[in-house]
């Protein structure tokens, strides 16, 4: 995971607001409704034994839940999986983290055996191109399925996938949170795409009770994020995307008369043309389903005129053949 994400997303989901607005907006309903989200407490920490060689990002937060008359405190284990695609290993990350973060409770004097564990809920929070597709239990990596008798023996444990690109513009804008904005503003994939997530991201941040403190969050989320998709904006000067709305507003007009005018150097054409790939993936899988092979074949392939020419047919065809051209 690149660098700006990890600074980004971690110190968004550094606030409390945010961490609320993911389990509120994007978890079970029936979980969501279980938990007082005054009660939650930051406990992130490095929990993990380096079983792998690649770095992650997680974040650790504590919350009170209510159910048929009982309280009990439920640690929300949140990782940040923003890799270029779908890691088929995650079952055996996550049991091997959670375990982790059991034993360190128990190092800490923070729960014991005696008494019992708390629980977990495990959420992966993912950004690829391709939709999630690994398990999300770990049993399910057993094939083929054990016997009855060796089935009780066999290890379990669930992760919940928020697939951040797999929502449809309609539905974060539905959602009215800076972290539904923040979801827009990642998967805007072109200038006039990103100016629309802006005008909407400005309207949630000015009608939040603490905006002045949201803005400045998600305000260098937004810088973070432009600088990693390489977009030829000076926004040194930026400190507020609700107070500096018109030099955002040339600097992005700028870029996309640039951009229009000159063309996309040869890195910048690449850039373009999968960030366009991508938003097209999107808009098939939700319209027919997941990709057969032949298709993300035709897709990873394309020109960047295919791709503007197939995103402007989407909403005509009635099959990912007649869109594409067939096998």
């Amino acid at each position: 995971m690149s660098n700006h994400h990890d600074t980004g997303y971690k110190e968004l989901f550094s606030h409390p607001e945010f961490v609320q607005q993911l389990i509120e907006g994007f978890a079970p309903p029936e979980i969501a409704q279980l938990m007082d989200f005054s009660t939650l407490e930051n406990h992130s920490g490095h929990y993990i034994t380096p079983l792998f060689e690649e770095r992650i990002e997680d974040l650790v937060w504590s919350v009170q839940a209510h159910w048929q008359g009982l309280s009990q405190q439920v640690y929300l284990y949140l990782l940040l999986e923003f890799q270029s695609g779908v890691d088929s290993r995650m079952p055996i990350r996550l049991l091997h983290y959670v375990a982790c973060f059991y034993d360190h409770l128990l190092k800490t004097k923070a729960a014991s055996v005696g008494e019992g564990l708390p629980p977990v809920f495990p959420v992966v929070l993912y950004n690829g191109a391709t939709p999630w597709s690994a398990e999300t239990d770990i049993y399910g990596l057993l094939q083929p399925e054990p016997p009855a008798f060796l089935r009780p023996y066999q290890p379990r444990l669930r992760y919940y996938v928020i697939d951040e690109g797999r929502f449809s513009v309609a539905e974060l804008a539905a959602r009215q949170t800076p972290l539904s904005a923040v979801f827009s503003l990642e998967n805007a994939a072109t200038g006039e795409a990103l100016q629309q997530a802006i005008e909407c991201a400005v309207a949630v941040i000015q009608s939040h009770p603490h905006k002045q403190r949201i803005d400045r969050v998600v305000t260098r989320w937004f810088k973070r994020h432009l600088q990693r998709i390489g977009t030829p904006v000076d926004l040194s000067g930026l400190n507020s995307l609700i107070e500096d709305p018109s030099m955002l507003a040339e600097n992005i007009q700028n870029w996309i008369k640039h951009e229009r005018q000159e063309g996309h150097q040869e890195g910048r054409q690449e850039g373009e043309s999968l960030a366009l790939q991508r938003v097209l993936s999107r808009q098939i899988q939700l319209k027919f389903g997941a990709l057969p092979d032949w298709a993300e074949q035709r897709l990873a392939q394309a020109t960047s005129q295919q791709l503007e020419d197939w995103s402007a047919a989407i909403l005509f065809a009635d099959s990912i053949e007649s869109l594409l051209g067939g096998q």
